[in-house]
């Protein structure tokens, strides 16, 4: 990655996360509803019976109303948990499960680890992302292991990623090893990607 991606990706990290911890509890609360409306929709949509998703940190959109809300339903939900070796183990769902601390201080589940395979079997991917553009660019946290997981698929399921409803711009800085992702979810819609400009 050159120097200029690299910074330009760290300079709109940092603003991303600034504005991200500015956010309000009541902003927060009202946001994890309306992420679980719209991943409900999302689901029901795609007829998907079998998720990927990520339990938030607090500065995120809230994941675990629709964690939840998914169990309940009957879906079967793997949520991931970081290896050193920058590949994913997953572990299945339980409703309000427990949490630890991860890697990189992530909540993770404690759980049944399965292997990075796991995630193969699933109809739909909901992942983090600090920012997506219109043509579907997602720029992560800096630590590849989405990208990673994706690129290594053989038949990848469609992936949405969860942000707040000003961080989907115009252009992210982007680098060869980045995945695009199929749409984003946010606290109002859904909006599937790339946008065209006609």
């Amino acid at each position: 990655m050159s120097d200029a991606i690299a910074d330009a990706k760290r300079a709109m990290r940092a603003d991303l996360r600034e504005r991200r911890q500015m956010t309000s509890e009541a902003a927060r609360d009202t946001a994890a509803a309306g992420i679980r409306t719209q991943l409900d929709a999302l689901v029901n949509r795609l007829g998907a019976t079998s998720v990927s998703c990520f339990l938030s940190t607090t500065s995120e959109p809230g994941t675990r109303q629709f964690v939840n809300a998914a169990i309940d339903r009957g879906l079967r939900v793997l949520l991931p948990i970081t290896r050193a070796d920058g590949l994913l183990d997953w572990t299945v769902a339980e409703r309000d499960g427990s949490e630890v601390e991860g890697l990189f201080g992530m909540p993770e589940p404690t759980g049944e680890l399965l292997g990075p395979i796991a995630v193969n079997d699933v109809d739909l991917m909901i992942i983090p992302a600090a920012a997506v553009d219109t043509t579907g660019m997602r720029l992560g946290w800096g630590r590849g292991y989405f990208d990673k997981t994706i690129g290594s698929m053989e038949r990848c399921p469609p992936v949405y990623a969860v942000i707040f409803d000003d961080e989907l711009v115009t252009e992210v800085p982007r680098d060869l090893h980045d995945q695009p992702v199929t749409g984003v979810v946010t606290p109002t819609r859904i909006v599937e990607l790339p946008l065209s400009h006609s």
